[in-house]
């Protein structure tokens, strides 16, 4: 069966076209694409490794102690860290992701 013209995009390629135009977290991702945000964490990994071959990038707001202000710039995967290493509070953001050109 041949696809149309005017068939639905992959997820990826939807959430490729949500970072471009704004930066989200993995809950605003998943609400959005209506997967789960693991499904969602999972796409953006392969979404980076898939951006290294073009002139895009996907950038990362790193998440932030609400309670310290610690910034957790080094750290590499998507989700929500669960403590601050610092003061050991829980109130944590979001980590927001988006897509920009080089």
């Amino acid at each position: 069966m041949m696809p149309e013209e005017n068939e639905a995009r992959t997820v990826r390629q939807d959430m490729i076209a949500l970072l471009q135009t704004e930066a989200c977290s993995l809950r605003d991702i998943s609400q959005a694409l209506h997967i789960s945000e693991k499904e969602a964490g999972d796409h953006l990994a392969h979404i980076r490794r898939s951006l290294s071959t073009t002139r895009q990038v996907l950038r990362i707001h790193p998440a932030t102690c609400r309670a310290c202000d610690f910034v957790f710039r080094e750290r590499q995967r998507f989700s929500r860290p669960g403590r601050c290493p610092r003061c050991r509070a829980t109130r944590i953001s979001l980590p927001r992701f988006f897509i920009r050109s080089g």
